[in-house]
């Protein structure tokens, strides 16, 4: 019998540590390749993580709800037919002090990896790891679970996966859990894509290159087991998480989403100089044409809503503007502009806000630009939004007034130039061809790193928002 060890990887570019939300077994039940064990929370994603072997689980070394280092193993499986004697064998790739620091019978010369190295799903740690001090109470932490945290033997580490061009027959491919999903909806064998990514791993730009090659073909399943039940999954982690010291007050860790968010906000406030301004205007005419929009035969099955009209517009207001479409590298002290858009989009969802973008917004049409507004939030509601999918945005809108809040101030997103508030919408007095009417009106704040944005530039940006919202003929005109 051999004891293998599935450690936690690093399933998005660079996180350190991850929560573990839910268990999908329990030692003594049977799993299979590419089966999911369990779903994590990762800075402001969760994801499932499928074993890369099969056999019986033979513990689990932590509960739910626990932070967990990467690179620190979370579940060891019995695998095989050989003598009990076998050695300890890993999943992913040798870990840095971090790790060796949660296994002190680990031997001392363990080698080291030059470079991060591809698993299953995701990526092993990186050698420039930051040392963090071990957990506490790993083996009560097991009892208390009802599973025992074997004392790890002395082992050498499996060799580290070369790189390859592509995937070997027999070899199981390597690729994110997303891209594997990606895989299965396009009814897509993994084992037949050619890899792009480094160290042979299957990006997500590689699976619809070859849905598109061999359209005529029926593929096998991919390797991904049947998903549990999400219902569970999107309870919000803060309720397990609530230790309460007194009758009159409730203390919650911070972690998760909630504590990035913390992070991002201070470092965000403290870093680039915000200014924030503020326009107030008729949007009768733009209310007008959602609702003509909504009756359009050619764009049935949409969603249409001000957030799209408004978002079109902050697209038509870049274009006027381009320099306000730049990010700040300290560094090397220089201004980046962007010649693309990837428009944020913040969400409130169970877990905290989150900020995913729509990638090059700025080519979409208005029914592409529907179509990706309605997929980011529904994939956000259901705690499902990838690091990627959060990673380079430029400007972002967040949308107050679904709250009834007339505006705000918001704080800039790190490494995007501006952040746009949208406040609620409401029937006004207003002067309209010099008599006084009900119109609708709303305001708009916009807060900018003055750094990359002076003030004329950003209030000719806001400006031309606003312009839009106000004669959203110029949709047309100015595009």
């Amino acid at each position: 019998m051999t004891i293998r060890e599935f450690k936690m990887p690093d399933v998005g570019e660079g996180l350190t540590e991850a929560e573990i939300l839910k268990w999908y077994v329990q030692p003594g039940d049977t799993v299979t390749d590419g089966q999911v064990v369990c779903e994590v929370e990762t800075a402001k994603a969760a994801v499932e993580l499928p074993i890369p072997f099969d056999g019986v689980v033979h513990a689990l070394f932590f509960e739910e709800g626990t932070t967990v280092d990467v690179g620190q193993v979370i579940i060891s499986v019995q695998t095989g037919d050989a003598g009990a004697g076998a050695p300890v064998q890993t999943a992913a790739a040798p870990v840095a002090e971090a790790a060796a620091a949660a296994a002190p019978a680990a031997p001392a010369e363990e080698p080291v990896a030059e470079a991060r190295q591809p698993v299953l799903v995701g990526y092993g740690v990186s050698t420039a790891s930051t040392k963090r001090r071990p957990r506490k109470a790993t083996a009560a932490t097991a009892a208390q679970n009802g599973t025992a945290a074997p004392a790890a033997p002395a082992a050498t580490p499996p060799p580290v996966l070369a790189a390859v061009p592509a995937q070997p027959t027999g070899e199981r491919p390597l690729a994110k859990p997303l891209v594997r999903k990606l895989a299965k909806d396009h009814g897509i064998d993994l084992a037949s894509v050619v890899p792009t990514g480094d160290g042979g791993v299957v990006t997500r730009e590689d699976v619809p290159a070859t849905a598109a090659a061999a359209t005529a073909l029926q593929l096998g399943p991919t390797a991904a087991a049947p998903v549990a039940a999400q219902a569970q999954a999107q309870a919000p982690v803060a309720e397990a998480a609530v230790t309460e010291t007194s009758a009159r007050e409730t203390r919650i860790p911070v972690k998760g989403v909630r504590k990035v968010t913390a992070q991002a906000m201070v470092g965000s406030a403290f870093t680039a100089p915000h200014v924030t301004e503020f326009i107030t205007l008729d949007v009768t005419r733009t209310m007008k044409l959602v609702q003509e929009l909504k009756d359009d035969p050619d764009l049935a099955g949409l969603r249409i809503n001000p957030l799209l009209l408004i978002a079109k517009a902050v697209l038509v207001a870049i274009r006027r503007n381009p320099d306000v479409n730049a990010s700040w590298d300290e560094a090397a002290q220089e201004i980046v502009l962007k010649h693309y858009v990837n428009l944020g989009i913040a969400a409130a969802t169970p877990r905290g806000l989150i900020v995913p973008n729509i990638k090059d917004a700025h080519a979409k049409t208005l029914g592409e630009l529907s179509e990706s507004l309605s997929s980011l939030v529904a994939t956000a509601r259901d705690g499902k939004t990838s690091p990627a999918d959060m990673q380079n945005g430029t400007i972002t809108i967040t949308n107050v007034g679904v709250f009834g809040v007339d505006t705000g101030t918001p704080i800039l997103n790190p490494g995007e130039s501006a952040i746009l508030a949208v406040g609620a919408i409401k029937l006004q007095p207003w002067v309209h061809k010099g008599k006084v009417k009900p119109r609708q009106v709303t305001t708009l704040a916009l807060s900018f790193d003055h750094r990359l944005i002076d003030g004329e530039l950003g209030s000719k940006f806001l400006a031309d928002i606003a312009a839009v919202l106000e004669h959203p003929r110029r949709l047309i005109t100015w595009s």
